[in-house]
């Protein structure tokens, strides 16, 4: 065994060498950016090279009862358990992968048929082109925005960094392999904070909507009060979201695809009598694979490929792919057009009089730094994430919380405390719930896994983060101490749930108080225990190029200050947390600024 074989095996406390050999080659297969493998490396280095420090030997060289009291004793060493609570995801996902039993085969049978797109790799792209207007980025916000141009008789061209993928795409691999091809970095990166939050980001034509859970919720009328406040005006907005929800053909998800992971949320809802209820979302069709988060196999979750996309190019635009915008080219005061890098390294150039940025809340501000238009300074501020927790129950009958809707149901009893709850699972191995414990422990965990009911919990953050760098994004998010009050409610909401819908016991997800069993012990779990013992990811980064009145980077209708021509229409532009799910906001108000480009001629 070599450094990541022996974690492996001291880690997940596997003795069978075949068993080793399989999952150490799914972690390092699994992700393939090199950012991503050079953690998991260094990571098993270092538990390899603390084996050398405290046995004199290295993990390869221990037998497994001796691999197990060192594991044992990192467990008490906050800086070592930390290195093995980070490790534990990777290779979590990837035993589930390889040793869990496969999910039982959806039929794909009477799946949508793909989109029609006129999508062109870059490699096949002329060196040098023309347009009227050229969008970057074709996820929510870039989807709608290329439709309304293309609609109105402009010639569009959509860039996007990431590639096409269609059904075929995700039935014939695990999950796992799926998202890491998916995502950015492989779905590793990060804001760095006390504690550390991680932010997917799906990278494809399509966006984040190819790999979101499909939640819909519309924007909260108080929300969309704030904002008017802030300076952007609001008036007619609910038209845009009516819009949005024919596009995507938004409905509350049917009952019997809901899975028992949703059931069980709700059941428990009911027992307390908070309010719950299925979710709102835009997956008509659906069959319950619980494979949202790494691409429907059966093209019924309505990303915007499926809808906004091929209606935009049905009216004329096209979309260039493995295209990565390098900057905005101006000239006196005005956009001129884009300068874009082919994986090869030569470049495109695209001229044109209007640019239309949807690069996404993370790199929307590096690259308005790298086209000289980052003078702002509120540009990169202000960034919210929406963090979320999880938290399991552990039940006597089995749940198999990937099978059925992957984000099923909400409970709503919080909201006005800024705290949302739903029943999200994740796809078969691919959970980042650290279960409790190492070794042998831990391995008796993962083989119980199919008895554990999930649910997640985020929160309305004030805006504390912040987008630097130039070249890439280099996030930093610092918890503020009202924001990890109100997770510390979420968590004890999210165990009196559980516990009332019948859970044997609950699994906090807090490492130094890993189990409760009544509602006062998920109390003094979550109140004894660190901030930077929370486990967080933030799925929906918001605000980091706001518009609204004087002192934000864009105007109240999305113009970037200081430049004629660019205009945002991605989640930078949203001037606080939405509180909900955003995708219809995103879109809704890309619409909005869509039609304040047209507007500028």
């Amino acid at each position: 065994m070599n450094a990541l074989t022996g974690t492996v095996a001291a880690v997940l406390g596997l003795e069978d060498e075949n068993d080793v050999r399989r999952v150490a080659a799914r972690a390092r297969d699994a992700f393939p950016a090199p950012a991503a493998r050079l953690g998991l490396t260094a990571g098993a280095g270092a538990v390899d090279a603390l084996s050398r420090l405290l046995t004199g030997r290295p993990l390869d060289a221990l037998d497994a009862d001796r691999r197990e009291a060192l594991c044992k004793v990192l467990e008490g060493r906050p800086a070592a358990a930390r290195l093995l609570e980070t490790l534990k995801i990777p290779l979590l996902q990837a035993a589930a992968t390889e040793l869990l039993p496969a999910p039982p085969h959806v039929p794909y049978e009477g799946a949508r048929p793909d989109a029609d797109l006129d999508c062109t790799p870059s490699s096949a792209w002329p060196s040098r082109a023309t347009a009227d207007a050229i969008v970057v980025g074709s996820g929510a916000g870039g989807a709608m925005a290329a439709r309304t141009l293309a609609r109105a008789g402009l010639s569009v061209v959509v860039v996007e960094e990431g590639r096409r993928f269609v059904a075929a795409d995700f039935r014939d691999r695990p999950p796992l392999e799926r998202f890491t091809r998916l995502y950015r970095d492989a779905g590793a990166s990060f804001a760095l904070g006390r504690p550390p939050v991680l932010l997917p980001e799906g990278r494809a034509v399509g966006g984040t909507t190819v790999v979101n859970s499909g939640t819909c919720y519309r924007t909260p009328p108080h929300v969309q009060r704030r904002w008017s406040r802030l300076g952007v005006p609001m008036d007619g907005f609910d038209a845009y979201l009516d819009e949005v929800e024919a596009t995507l053909r938004v409905a509350p998800q049917p009952i019997d695809v809901l899975g028992r992971n949703g059931l069980l949320a709700l059941e428990g809802a009911r027992r307390l009598g908070w309010k719950a209820a299925p979710l709102r979302r835009n997956a008509p069709g659906c069959a319950g694979s619980g494979q949202c988060a790494a691409g429907c196999p059966r093209n019924a979750k309505n990303g915007v490929h499926l809808n906004a996309l091929p209606q935009a190019c049905a009216a004329g635009a096209r979309i260039i792919t493995h295209a990565k915008v390098e900057r905005i080219l101006v000239e006196r005061g005005r956009a001129t057009g884009i300068r874009a890098r082919r994986p090869d390294g030569t470049h495109l150039e695209i001229l044109a009089s209007r640019i239309v940025v949807a690069a996404g809340a993370t790199q929307t501000p590096p690259l308005l730094r790298r086209s000289g238009l980052g003078g702002h300074p509120g540009l990169g501020r202000g960034m919210a994430v929406h963090p979320a927790t999880s938290m399991a129950g552990r039940f006597d009958e089995p749940v198999t919380s990937w099978s059925g809707v992957m984000q099923s149901a909400g409970i709503e009893e919080a909201h006005g405390d800024g705290i949302l709850i739903e029943a999200t699972a994740s796809p078969h191995g691919m959970s980042s719930f650290v279960l409790p414990g190492t070794g042998r422990e831990l391995r008796r965990r993962l083989a119980e896994s199919g008895r554990l009911a999930v649910l997640g919990a985020m929160i309305a953050d004030g805006p504390s983060g912040r987008v630097y760098g130039r070249r890439r994004p280099l996030p930093r998010y610092d918890l503020s101490a009202r924001d990890a009050a109100r997770l510390r409610r979420a968590l004890v909401a999210m165990g009196r749930i559980l516990l009332a819908a019948g859970a044997r016991d609950v699994l906090t997800g807090l490492p130094r108080h890993p189990i409760a069993r009544t509602e006062e012990e998920v109390s003094e779990a979550v109140a004894s225990s660190p901030v930077t013992d929370l486990h967080l990811a933030g799925f929906h980064p918001t605000g980091t190029a706001r518009m609204g009145g004087a002192g934000t980077p864009a105007d109240p209708h999305g113009r970037l200050r200081g430049v004629r021509g660019v205009h945002l229409v991605d989640a930078s532009v949203l001037p606080t947390c939405p509180e909900v799910n955003p995708q219809l906001t995103i879109m809704a108000m890309a619409l909005r600024n869509a039609d304040a480009a047209l507007a500028d001629g």
